[in-house]
């Protein structure tokens, strides 16, 4: 079996074992549940890992064209930043928060590139221990025992910060006027950005919209125990692994 084709088959086993683990009915009967979360925000949510974090083999190559593209300013976010100081109503606006701002944007978008490097190691653990397809949750979950907790640990930071970020919505308004600057800057200059790196901006504003669109659903004080909820469902399952 090829590595693609290895890869394939763990992005499909890990995307069911998400599934599984954000099934309302158990999360309420382990955790406990307020009234305003319901079921149909806990089926958003999971959507929205399965749309963003762990998409289709399809739509992850898709994604992974975007914001390879995109890699070379989320390293050096100096570049965006120069796109931006050549606007006087941004840097009026914003002032000496912009930096801040667009490297919250960034970080945000880095949950998506974290999940594509967990799978990846997955798949290399695969082909060296010679764990074969089909990618049952047992079998998922004898891979993330042989990568390293601090790792998987690192992965999990990933997805609260973004959750966090989420949570601000201050900041959240913020970061989606500048990124949709950016993306509007980039189109009038095709010349010197190409439709992958507007795309992989494109995508990632639409995914700290959707986000901010779910979490939109719920009081603050709720927002902030949903925050908790995701971090300690992640964490369990990593002790459960462990």
């Amino acid at each position: 079996m090829t590595r693609e084709k290895v890869l394939e088959e763990i992005i499909e086993g890990y995307r069911k074992t998400v599934s599984q683990r954000y099934q309302y009915q158990q999360i309420k009967n382990t955790y406990g549940l307020p009234e305003t979360i319901n079921e149909e925000t806990v089926n958003q949510l999971r959507e929205y890992f399965l749309t963003y974090m762990y998409p289709t083999p399809d739509k992850r190559a898709e994604l992974n064209k975007a914001f390879d593209s995109l890699d070379d300013y989320i390293k050096h976010p100096q570049k965006l930043l120069r796109i931006l100081l050549e606007a006087a109503k941004i840097i009026f606006k914003y002032g000496r928060h912009l930096p801040k701002i667009l490297s919250a944007g960034l970080d945000a978008m880095k949950t998506f590139k974290a999940a594509t490097n967990f799978e990846n190691t997955m798949v290399d653990e695969a082909i060296k221990n010679k764990i074969e397809a089909p990618y049952d949750s047992v079998k998922v979950d004898a891979l993330l025992k042989l990568l390293s907790r601090e790792e998987i640990e690192r992965f999990i930071e990933s997805s609260q910060t973004l959750f966090e970020i989420l949570h601000d919505k201050n900041l959240i308004k913020k970061i989606k006027e500048v990124i949709q600057f950016l993306i509007t800057a980039m189109q009038k200059n095709p010349n010197t950005y190409s439709k992958s790196q507007i795309k992989g901006l494109e995508v990632g504003l639409e995914m700290i919209t959707e986000g901010d669109l779910l979490f939109n659903r719920l009081s603050e004080e709720d927002q902030h125990k949903f925050v908790k909820l995701i971090t300690a469902i992640e964490r369990d399952t990593l002790n459960h692994i462990f």
